[in-house]
């Protein structure tokens, strides 16, 4: 993909132009102009110079983008709206002190009876070379109308520069041929003659006509420079500096020289500069300008940390693993300013009508101008008419109706950690009809943990981890990933000596150890290797029926034992999926996990069509069946979804999942949660309902103006309408579009009424049979809404706990928990965050 900045550009029909000529240019696949940012995208293998030149043919200027700049915008990207402000701005009010001069000649003394200079008093001709001059100086101010407009005609390729400017020149031409026919009547001595020609003048209408156009592109620069607003909120979080740890000592760098591997501090307070992991410390992290969480996270030794976020409290050192362009950061960057310079599917509709909007409208001014003449009305008259069409014309807001849109919307969703990485995508989320959800890591925390082992009577409960560490540890799996945490918190040995390690998708693995070879998997893997007795089966449906999922071992000659294995539910997650629902949209699960498992979560969060035990390889096809029902959507966060991810119609990689994962989605979450994908999909429907409104003003806007400005109306309503009032109408109706995009920075893409949301963690699984009850903690030592927040974490992070709600104000915290969770449980917990607890008490 090549970008590049294109000069000229002034209206939809200019870009359609410039696409034309481009899509032309051997081995161009595809090609997008985007007016708003003035830019151009091209995919294929082509020669940059082919493109620059196509472009110049075409009219325009065009040159590449350093390959730095594309991927990581600087804050000069965003200075070509400040300056093209300032340069209207100096524009505008050079012109409007000619255009007073100018008023108060042709006008002042005829409709106020203001006194003029006595050099023009009764000098009717000195009058009319005076107006002459005031409006050539506006014309020479506003030039670029002018090269702009009859290059576009010279080209074959007029535009809204090619309408302004015939109506300007023809309104200052028709007055300079009454001004010729004033001196004829001075040198007949007919001064009534002179006097009347006066009223034939449009030198006030040339020079207004302009300078309105100026004022409106003015609003128009504003506007637009406020719908970058995200784009430079996210460029002013790049951080500018770094401390490296050089030699024992602190050094402070421009961020640019930091290298991969680095050893870097953040004090407390300072933005973490690039993104790394911590190699010591402990900190508080504000992330919220990444994922739009508000709440700080804690971080500690071996978490990662990214660029941009906030260091609020602890002191780290952290080694730098992305620098430059690789950061999270820049990419952030780059997909926002890379989505904004695409058009969406539905700009279409004002690309095929801008190929032919203004020939359209010049042969509409013609015969205006014919028919109004052979009607029997004046030059002057008719010209009027023919001006009036020519300047209310605008396909500028054609071309700005769509991406205003996109650039806010994509701008609001990047605030709340939503990245859309296509026009299209932002464009078709809020199509979707069927959703559907992965499993673990999606609906669920994907952090299981071990829950109970069962080894058969020749093993022991550690003899069976021992085994399945040895097997599980060089797998990637979330349910690996708990055995081997559950035996790293016994401090098993790693010494294991394992071999011909194999990983069969979506049913286990195997591997030899000391060799002899050892299985571990689904029930269906384990069950084509060796019997599993009935009594491990019961004990696997009742765990499962509670939600937990079980991993069968087994070696080459009997079956070994199996672990059960729980991941908690989101807290959010039943929630979201009840907003999806009432967006009107169908949710299935979709998993790989063994069916009752995955209905007891299911029947959990509200999700009644559930298709389990489907192997990566055939999640495509689970897809491509859904897919006759309708756009389907598909929210995932492994390497197994990415095959799925990629075959739906959108993709949804949720934050902290797989590279893999992000690379196949259409839409990456930040946020490691499932209300994003409402909020998607709300703020899809919006920026989609805002293009439509859009379209709509721009359609219609030119359907009343251009008839009224022909004077369709004098008839039967006796409206006329006058030049300059063309031209303001104009000039406000780009900037109108562009102000209605705006609108979608205050809509509200989050649900949070408090009634609608489903507390998750006091639900109960099927047949669970614990009872619940509620302890009473007093803790020392908490000082702050951090210390709240670590000590709820630590607190509802141990199995059992449903819910805790911790006050460092009153110092205690309430704790809801079943019958199996310990005082000592507590206690523990907390003061492993270095608090001091100092009582626990049961409540009845």
């Amino acid at each position: 993909m090549e970008h590049f900045d294109v000069r000229g550009l002034s209206c939809a029909a200019c870009c359609a132009r410039v696409e034309k000529a481009v899509s032309q240019v051997e081995g161009v696949t595809s090609c997008s102009v985007n007016l708003l940012t003035n830019s151009l995208v091209v995919e294929g293998q082509v020669d940059p110079s082919q493109i620059v030149l196509a472009v110049k043919k075409a009219g325009y200027e065009a040159n590449e983008k350093a390959k730095e700049q594309a991927s990581f915008p600087k804050d000069k990207q965003t200075k070509p709206f400040e300056e093209a402000m300032k340069a209207y701005q100096k524009r505008l009010w050079a012109s409007l002190a000619f255009l007073f001069c100018l008023m108060f000649l042709s006008m002042g003394q005829r409709m106020f009876a203001l006194p003029l200079p006595n050099c023009l008093q009764n000098n009717a001709l000195a009058l009319g070379l005076t107006q002459m001059l005031l409006a050539l100086f506006v014309m020479i101010i506003n030039q670029s109308f002018f090269i702009r407009g009859f290059q576009g005609l010279w080209h074959r390729a007029s535009n809204m520069d090619t309408l302004i400017a015939i109506g300007s020149l023809c309104a200052f031409g028709y007055s300079v041929a009454m001004l010729y026919q004033m001196t004829q009547a001075y040198i007949d001595m007919d001064f009534a003659k002179a006097t009347a020609l006066q009223e034939e003048f449009y030198f006030e209408s040339a020079a207004m006509v302009l300078t309105l156009i100026t004022f409106g592109k003015l609003l128009e620069q504003k506007a637009k420079g406020k719908t970058t607003s995200a784009l430079q909120g996210l460029l002013q979080l790049a951080p500018k500096t770094a401390t490296l740890l050089r030699d024992g000592k602190q050094e402070t760098v421009g961020v640019e020289m930091v290298k991969k591997d680095d050893i870097f501090v953040v004090r407390p307070g300072e933005q973490i500069p690039v993104d790394g992991v911590i190699v010591s410390g402990y900190g508080s992290v504000d992330e919220q300008s990444l994922t739009g969480e508000s709440i700080p996270f804690d971080k500690k030794e071996g978490d990662i940390v990214y660029a941009g976020t906030l260091n609020q409290e602890g002191f780290l050192t952290c080694q730098a693993t992305r620098v430059g362009q690789d950061t999270t950061l820049s990419q952030i960057i780059q997909l926002v300013s890379d989505t904004a310079s695409q058009k969406a599917p539905i700009a279409r509709i004002a690309d095929r009508v801008s190929g032919f909007f203004v020939p359209v409208v010049m042969t509409i001014a013609a015969l205006t101008f014919i028919i109004w003449m052979l009607l029997g009305q004046s030059v002057g008259f008719s010209l009027a008419r023919a001006i009036c069409v020519l300047v209310i014309s605008c396909p500028c807001a054609l071309g700005l109706a769509t991406p205003v849109a996109i650039m806010v919307g994509n701008g609001k969703a990047a605030k709340h950690g939503i990245l859309f990485k296509t026009a299209t995508a932002l464009e078709n989320a809020g199509k979707a009809k069927i959703l559907v959800l992965d499993k673990t890591g999606t609906i669920t925390k994907g952090l299981p943990e071990v829950t109970h082992l069962y080894p058969m009577d020749f093993l022991s409960e550690q003899d069976l981890l021992s085994l399945a560490y040895a097997l599980e540890k060089n797998s990637e799996h979330p349910l690996s990933r708990a055995i081997v945490a559950k035996a790293k918190e016994q401090k098993l040995p790693e010494d294991a000596n394992v071999s011909d390690f194999v990983a069969v998708a979506g049913r286990g693995l195997c591997a030899k150890w000391d060799g002899k070879a050892y299985f571990g998997g689904n029930v269906e893997y384990i069950s084509s290797k060796v019997a599993i007795p009935a009594s491990f089966l019961e004990k696997a449906k009742k765990d499962a029926r509670e939600g937990k999922t079980t991993i069968y071992f087994a070696d080459e000659n009997r079956f070994c034992g199996c672990i059960a294995i729980s991941d908690q539910i989101k807290v959010d997650s039943a929630f979201a999926i009840k907003q999806c629902k009432n967006l009107g949209l169908e949710v299935v699960m979709l998993t790989g996990d063994q069916e009752d498992t995955a209905k007891a979560i299911a029947q959990r969060v509200g999700i009644t069509q559930v298709i389990a035990k489907v192997l990566p390889t055939q999640k495509q096809q689970v897809i491509d069946d859904l897919q006759k029902k309708g756009l389907v959507m598909m929210v995932g966060d492994g390497m197994n979804d990415a095959p799925a991810l990629t075959k739906a119609d959108i993709g949804l990689a949720i934050g902290q999942g797989a590279d893999i994962a992000m690379d196949a989605a259409d839409v990456v979450l930040m946020k490691n949660s499932l209300t994003c994908v409402p909020a998607a999909i709300v703020l899809s429907r919006k920026t989609l309902k805002n293009i439509y409104e859009n379209l709509f003003w721009a359609f219609f806007y030119n359907l009343l103006c251009i008839p009224l400005a022909a004077g369709c109306l004098i008839a039967p309503f006796g409206l006329k309408l006058h030049p300059m009032f063309a031209a303001a109408a104009m000039s406000l109706s780009s900037f109108c579009v562009v102000c209605n995009a705006l609108r979608l920075n205050y809509c509200k893409i989050y649900d949070t009424k408090k009634e609608n949301n489903l507390d998750l963690e006091n639900q109960k699984l099927p047949n669970e049979e614990d009872k619940t009850m509620e302890q009473v903690m007093k803790i020392e030592g908490m000082m702050c809404g951090h210390c709240q927040m670590r000590v709820q974490k630590a607190l509802e992070g141990i199995e059992g706990v449903t819910k805790a709600q911790v006050s460092h104000e009153t110092k205690q915290a309430i704790v809801t928990t079943s019958e199996k969770v310990t005082q000592e449980q507590l206690t523990k917990a907390v003061e492993d965050q270095g608090y001091q607890v100092v009582s626990v008490t049961q409540m009845k």
